[in-house]
């Protein structure tokens, strides 16, 4: 197996969680959440004497395609986020119980902070960190067990829905990542629900995909994904939320030295369907 064939079993474009966590890493958490992160900018940030609130979320997912790239079957993904004045921080995790693509996917575990700031109306700036951790990677074969990528993202509200643009560098992977991400809400009233709508689209250049590989292997691509959610609440605690996404890599393609550019075939358009229960305190 070359060091290439190597990338193109066990990659995964590197940037999440398209917000500053990840989203629950783009297929995962973006289902119903859209009225909380319309709310985000358009209500006054929180004083740093607020009070700290805790969400436990359960999901189960078809698969786990990660910007554009596919890491796995069928997963249970756990998280819990912890909140406190301007501060979010957590830790997301992918189990998969089918058709696992790698054991790079096998689990994975994410922790992730962010710090969101009032900059101008309406306006609030986020730096944040995400770090990403693989603990039965096969470093030998020349994977990573850890990256750790800072990013820095602009909240803005615009015609009623939320923009975010976003730009993250992992510093193991030298990975840069350009991303645009929208969120619209429609209120269901009748059914005591809302649709939340997604949409991200993002590029990425990265210079150092595998391990210890001489010369470096490089990738680029760019990926989309739309989706839609629906929450339900269950209690003033809890709520269970239905969604659908598609996303899509597009044009990844990965080289190493002089060698021709090759697509990359995990890069993939897939529908997923998200399952999840959150329990709030």
């Amino acid at each position: 197996m070359t060091v290439i064939d190597f990338f193109h079993k066990n990659t995964r474009a590197t940037i999440h969680q398209m917000t500053y966590h990840r989203f629950f890493l783009l297929v995962s958490g973006w289902a119903g959440v859209g009225s909380a992160l319309l709310a985000e900018v358009a209500a006054p940030l929180p004083s740093a004497a607020s009070a700290i609130t805790v969400a436990a979320t359960s999901s189960l997912v078809s698969q786990n395609v990660f910007r554009g790239q596919r890491v796995s079957g069928a997963a249970l993904q756990p998280a819990v986020e912890i909140s406190s004045g301007h501060f979010t921080g957590g830790v997301w995790a992918n189990l998969p119980v089918r058709d696992i693509g790698s054991r790079r996917a096998d689990p994975e575990v994410d922790l992730y902070a962010v710090y969101n700031l009032k900059w101008i109306d309406a306006v609030s700036i986020a730096p944040g960190v995400t770090s990403y951790h693989y603990p039965r990677a096969l470093t030998d074969a020349g994977a990573y067990r850890t990256t750790l990528e800072p990013n820095l993202a602009l909240n803005g509200m615009l015609a009623g829905g939320k923009f975010t643009p976003k730009l993250a560098y992992d510093l193991v992977l030298k990975s840069v990542t350009y991303e645009l991400a929208g969120y619209y809400a429609v209120a269901l009233p009748a059914l005591g629900s809302e649709l939340d709508f997604t949409f991200i689209a993002g590029t990425y250049r990265q210079a150092d995909g595998v391990n210890r590989a001489v010369p470096a292997v490089k990738a680029r691509g760019d990926y989309w994904l739309a989706g839609v959610a629906a929450p339900f609440a269950i209690s003033r605690e809890a709520k269970f939320t239905v969604g659908l996404a598609f996303t899509e890599g597009r044009q990844v393609v990965v080289d190493q030295g002089n060698s021709a550019r090759t697509p990359d075939p995990l890069a993939v358009g897939r529908g997923v369907v998200t399952l999840s229960y959150t329990w709030s305190f």
